[in-house]
């Protein structure tokens, strides 16, 4: 097993015992973004949508850095406080993403970290080193 640990000072560092992504061959795993600036890691709390604005922010950054782009994106996984945002994600979504859009799930969790209302995790398959 090759595995590579991707990590880019464009996206908030890791907050805890996580790797920003882990490439394992062509398939790259990219951790949970929520909305923190990089460049303070400070969170962005002005509305829900400014939240995945930068969250998908973060996951293009990561998925840069490891080579891909959010066209190489093959599964999302996105986690909200409310459903009653899942409409806006979709807005957001498609500035970020077109067809053919990636699986995806989408689940309302009960709390998210640093009281987010959004995280997103993806999986990626880029070409080979």
């Amino acid at each position: 097993m090759n595995k590579s640990i991707i990590s880019t000072e464009n996206a908030p560092s890791a907050i805890g015992t996580y790797s920003q992504a882990v490439r394992v061959g062509n398939t790259v795993y990219l951790s949970g973004q929520i909305p923190l600036v990089p460049a303070t890691m400070e969170m962005v709390t002005e509305s829900f949508e400014a939240q995945a604005e930068q969250v998908f922010s973060n996951l293009k950054a990561v998925a840069e850095a490891a080579g891909g782009t959010l066209a190489d994106v093959v599964k999302v996984t996105i986690l909200l406080s409310d459903m009653s945002h899942f409409a806006t994600v979709n807005e957001v979504m498609a500035r970020y993403f077109s067809e053919p859009y990636p699986a995806r799930a989408a689940f309302a969790v009960k709390q998210l970290p640093k009281d987010a209302d959004i995280e997103v995790e993806a999986i990626m398959v880029v070409t080979a080193e």
